[in-house]
């Protein structure tokens, strides 16, 4: 079998063994005893390997590739054992966010897979037509806070405070927009803010808090005008996809508040 020249580059060999590694040890999941001199690579694990090769490639690998595979896999879980044994993961600024990161996709990792039924996606396509609809143009003001508790203090009195812009924190985002798409939200704003604001209600009332890649946002929706909606077929992709986006965001939300919950935290001034 004659292999395409791009297969041939040390590259691309180079990144299939990076794939197969990140994936088997996000796969085995397990604690690792940086104790334990024993490597058991079993029957399982190398049809993993070889499983993982083959999405990469589109073929199955040769006896050789699966050698040099395993081989790759074996001298990973060497070097991560000793760097344990030398405390290598403490303090590292970097092993601290990746170890979050992967809480919260394990939070969110059953809604990245789950195929939403018709009917579940018919009701949220109902529920929110604004957020399929062309050309959204939305009329708002924004306070910015950089954490929610700051945001739900604010919202208890920013209705009776003289100047309500005074409540909220720097940040180089507008207090106004006026008739802006959709499009040039999430652009400003960021996507989740963008697509939060179909949850809310146009009217003079502040309503929050709203999150979003860059924080919290108490919200004054004045205008939401929207274009006509276009029918569910049309769109269905669309819905799907944000459906899974919203439920993935309120999984991590929800794990995390469960979590935060459980917590006593003291910010000395």
């Amino acid at each position: 079998m004659t292999l395409p020249n791009w297969a041939r580059e040390p590259l691309v060999h180079f990144l299939v063994a990076g794939i197969v590694i990140f994936t088997l040890l996000a796969w085995r999941g397990g604690d690792v005893d940086p104790a334990s001199r024993t490597i058991e690579v079993d029957r399982e694990q190398q049809a993993q390997i070889a499983l993982v090769f083959e999405r990469t490639m589109n073929r199955a690998p040769t006896d050789a590739e699966l050698d040099a595979q395993i081989e790759a896999y074996v001298r990973d879980e060497i070097l991560y054992r000793e760097a344990l044994r030398l405390g290598l993961d403490q303090g590292d600024a970097v092993v601290r966010r990746r170890m979050a990161q992967k809480m919260d996709i394990l939070a969110s990792s059953q809604a990245e897979t789950v195929q939403p039924s018709e009917e579940t996606l018919r009701a949220y396509y109902d529920t929110n037509p604004q957020a399929f609809a062309s050309d959204v143009r939305y009329t708002l003001d924004q306070l910015w806070f950089e954490d929610r508790k700051g945001a739900e203090r604010a919202l208890t009195y920013v209705e009776t405070a003289d100047v309500a812009f005074q409540l909220g924190q720097r940040i180089s985002l507008p207090p106004s927009v006026d008739a802006m798409t959709s499009k040039e939200l999430a652009d400003r704003f960021g996507m989740q803010f963008a697509q939060n604001l179909d949850g809310l209600e146009p009217g003079e009332n502040w309503q929050g808090p709203v999150g979003s890649g860059l924080g919290w946002h108490l919200v004054r929706l004045k205008v939401r005008d929207a274009s006509k909606v276009p029918p569910f077929e049309n769109v269905r992709s669309d819905v799907e996809d944000h459906w899974r986006t919203q439920t993935i965001a309120r999984r991590k939300e929800e794990a995390f508040q469960l979590l935060r919950d459980s917590y006593k935290v003291t910010v000395k001034k």
